[in-house]
């Protein structure tokens, strides 16, 4: 159980990097040139994994979106935020694998979520 929370932590952690880069490369033209994160977004990939790292819900979450305890300080959920908002819908593109298991993953734990609700 360990290690399927672990692991699942690692995919987390990959896929908000991944986002991260995305918005990045994109948005910020320092990236684009040198292929690395600017400062900024370097600073929101380090404490994004450190938030997911130290997270207590792993076992029970799918993503922090449909968590119910927001973590980020104000101002690093106002950038995750904004980096989600420009990332997500181009993620098929860039990494369709890893979309397609988002959707399905965030899909199921929101019927999860409505069962729990009924009763």
């Amino acid at each position: 159980m360990a290690r399927d929370i672990q692991s699942k932590r690692e995919r987390e952690k990959a896929l908000v990097s991944r986002m991260i880069a995305l918005y990045c490369r994109k948005n910020h033209k320092s990236a684009e040139k040198t292929g690395n994160l600017c400062p900024e977004c370097k600073t929101l990939d380090e404490y994004a994994k450190m938030r997911s790292e130290k997270c207590p819900f792993m076992e029970t979450k799918t993503f922090c979106s449909n968590c119910k305890v927001h973590c980020y300080k104000p101002d690093m959920r106002q950038k995750i935020q904004a980096v989600m908002r420009f990332s997500g819908p181009r993620m098929i593109f860039y990494h369709p694998v890893t979309a397609v298991r988002h959707v399905i993953e965030t899909k199921k734990e929101k019927k999860r979520l409505e069962k729990e609700h009924e009763y």
